[in-house]
């Protein structure tokens, strides 16, 4: 398994990162630029919290708690359309962190088999200070003197299709899903449920892409010309048509489910992301030097072929 199996899972998170689509494209500190709110609130089935404004701050103490939270325990299943370049499903489980970004996941589903019948039936991989690193497994590790750890320096890659991509989509944590949420205009309460065997809050909310491209102008951390113009370029390609959010925030403030779909003209893309064990640091570690080659090396030794 090469760059095969990163290609396919940098196509399916690259479309993850245009679901984001805007909040992929703040710092660190985008929902807070929100209204503030008491870090307090208390995410209840209170009658009031039927209203916009409470609603508003419910999800406001909720971003504020998950982005100092600084990391959590991930179920991740994300799901294109057959017929969308990527298409199938790819489940990930793991740790990942925000503020800074980082993650140690084990990856499976169709996304990552499909067309290769060499690929394995998942793989490990592990992503860290602008790097990111798979395992490769025994065989193909026999092939590169025992190192199982193939690596990829990230750095200059953001905004570009494959393994670029593949940053950006894992840069999605559920803060910054959050802070985008805040901008929908019809935030809502839906009810109580039970998710995972604890009780939450359901709430959701919907933009458009216009409604991303203008909330993201009201950010300090807006995109560049050549940015927005690759997002656009993105968005126009897949006939994106619409984007939803719904969050389930338990008693103690914390999203525990998060569920994004985007409408496009092929068909609908979901992420569903299952949430435990908030904070304080993602125990995530850099695979031995040892065990590792470093593919963008060995690329420049080829002239970048």
């Amino acid at each position: 398994m090469g760059m095969t199996a990163w290609k396919r899972a940098g196509v399916s998170l690259t479309a993850v990162a245009v679901i984001a689509g805007v909040a992929g494209c703040q710092d660190g500190d985008g929902g807070k630029k929100a209204a503030s709110a008491p870090a307090k609130a208390k995410a209840t089935a209170e009658p009031q919290l039927q209203s916009h404004e409470a609603v508003t701050k419910v999800i406001q103490a909720a971003y504020n708690k998950t982005s100092d939270a600084k990391s959590a325990k991930i179920r991740l299943t994300i799901t294109m359309p057959a017929v969308m370049e990527g298409g199938g499903t790819m489940e990930m489980t793991g740790v990942q962190g925000w503020n800074p970004g980082a993650m140690d996941i084990t990856m499976k589903g169709s996304l990552m088999t499909a067309g290769d019948p060499d690929a394995p039936e998942q793989t490990r991989m592990i992503m860290l200070d602008d790097a990111m690193y798979m395992d490769v497994g025994a065989e193909r590790a026999a092939e590169m003197d025992g190192k199982r750890w193939m690596k990829v320096d990230l750095k200059g890659q953001k905004g570009q299709d494959g393994l670029g991509g593949l940053q950006s989509g894992l840069n999605q944590d559920p803060a910054q899903q959050l802070a985008l949420l805040l901008e929908s205009p019809n935030l809502k309460h839906i009810g109580a449920e039970k998710i995972n065997g604890v009780q939450a809050q359901h709430y959701k909310g919907t933009l458009s892409f216009e409604q991303m491209m203008d909330a993201n102008k009201a950010k300090s951390a807006t995109l560049s010309k050549e940015e927005r113009e690759k997002l656009i370029a993105n968005v126009e390609k897949i006939g994106m048509k619409g984007y939803d959010t719904d969050v389930w925030v338990d008693e103690a403030g914390y999203p525990v489910r998060m569920v994004v779909s985007m409408t496009t003209a092929v068909g609908t893309v979901h992420m569903k992301g299952d949430y435990t064990d908030y904070g304080p640091k993602a125990a995530v570690k850099a695979p031995p030097a040892k065990d590792t080659y470093d593919l963008s090396e060995m690329l420049k030794g080829l002239g970048g072929s």
